[in-house]
């Protein structure tokens, strides 16, 4: 299979100990390309490190909702010299907004660094990789606004867990969608919906490794090799071979991450 797991955190303490055996189970898997994706500033420069020591892996960088206070104007200037400096350096992220906790930072905060980060991505003509968590609607008006202010760039709603109707608004939008563990739960509705009915074209696969592993290995760490079993599910829902899911998912992630 050619699989291509678009969204990894190698860069986790979790794989402090192992991630070149992790690198090599997933290419034994058939995995061709994996996405290692930076949240903070240290975590984006760990995933341009692993880019460059490892041919399979490509670099997201950028701040994730939850750190937004560490995003300055040093930091944007690095991402820029990335962008220029590293063709391995693929997108921009995960940037978003994320209301989940109560200790969540300001709303405010978050909406100014996710605005910034996606004028960045406009600027750069890099995709961006969208986290959303308990906050699709601001999500959803800030992405309309910023298009109808300069346009949006091209991205993906990594770990996609809204309902049809908001994903329907997302692919108006130009958005891919990112499905990973939860996709294979045996309590899985809203996902699967999704799943079967969005454009083949624009769905990808993920393992969001170390979280959120995929039955059957619910329980264990996650790891980029395992990406096989949620393109295993979606040929299921979809009605082809795991084969098949893998290498139209394999070609959407081209599509959106391989730069030109």
């Amino acid at each position: 299979m050619n699989l291509y797991d678009t969204h990894a955190h190698l860069n986790d303490e979790a794989f402090a100990d192992d991630a070149a055996e992790a690198v090599a189970r997933a290419e034994a898997a058939g995995v061709r390309r994996l996405n290692v994706v930076g949240c903070d500033p240290a975590s984006s420069a760990a995933a341009v490190t692993m880019a460059r020591r490892f041919a399979a892996v490509y670099a997201v960088v950028g701040v994730h909702p939850s750190d937004a206070d560490r995003y300055d104007d040093a930091f944007e200037e690095k991402l820029r010299r990335w962008a220029a400096e590293e063709e391995k350096v693929v997108a921009i992220g995960e940037i978003g907004l994320d209301y989940h906790y109560d200790d969540s930072l300001a709303p405010e905060l978050q909406r100014e660094v996710f605005r910034r980060q996606l004028k960045l991505g406009r600027e750069l003509v890099l995709p961006v990789v969208i986290h959303c968590r308990d906050a699709m609607e601001d999500t959803l008006r800030i992405l309309r606004e910023e298009e109808a202010a300069g346009g949006l760039p091209a991205g993906v709603f990594h770990c996609f867990s809204g309902s049809w109707e908001q994903a329907e608004e997302c692919l108006d939008l130009g958005f891919f969608l990112g499905f990973d563990g939860p996709l294979t739960f045996k309590n899985a509705k809203k996902p699967v919906r999704v799943a079967a009915n969005a454009p083949f074209d624009r769905l990808l696969i993920e393992t969001d490794c170390p979280y959120m592993a995929p039955e059957p290995v619910r329980g264990r760490r996650n790891e980029p090799a395992y990406v096989a079993h949620i393109a295993a599910k979606l040929g299921e829902i979809r009605g082809v071979s795991a084969e098949e899911a893998a290498e139209r998912t394999y070609r959407n992630g081209l599509a959106l991450f391989g730069r030109k």
